[in-house]
């Protein structure tokens, strides 16, 4: 079944040529982010792995995840508000289940350096752990 957000986001990304004027849109996209509490931006959030300094909370509220985050690197930023965009509001298991396909799809893979494709995989990893631990929970 397609996924009417990573769906929307292809959708988005398919208005720019070239990779310039998606990393733009990317930096835009950075002030959607739902920011961390700043008490949160310490090593128990912080995501191992990436480039820039990431950090990632959830919260399980009437069985669904939401998310938290921030960056110092402004793309990231962005890059970290679509994944919550595709992932928050839905249930754990939900969360587990889905294939995070917009990221290539968009050619976001292949247009990110090792070490910040790296860093989006750990990203990924976090936030299925807090799915995978409140999931553990209810």
């Amino acid at each position: 079944m397609a996924d009417k957000v990573q769906e929307e986001i292809i959708e988005e990304f398919s208005m720019f040529d070239d990779w310039l004027d998606k990393y733009d849109y990317l930096i835009g996209l950075s002030e959607s982010l739902p920011l961390i509490d700043p008490s949160h931006k310490n090593e128990q959030y912080i995501i191992e792995g990436c480039q820039s300094r990431v950090w990632v909370d959830a919260r399980l509220e009437d069985g669904k995840i939401y998310y938290s985050a921030d960056s110092d690197a402004i793309i990231v930023k962005g890059i970290v508000a679509l994944l919550i965009r595709s992932l928050e509001g839905r249930t754990p298991q939900e969360i587990l289940d889905t294939d995070l396909y917009f990221i290539e799809r968009i050619g976001l893979k292949e247009n990110l350096s090792p070490t910040r494709g790296n860093g989006v995989l750990a990203t990924i990893k976090q936030m299925r752990l807090y799915a995978l631990a409140f999931s553990a929970k209810q």
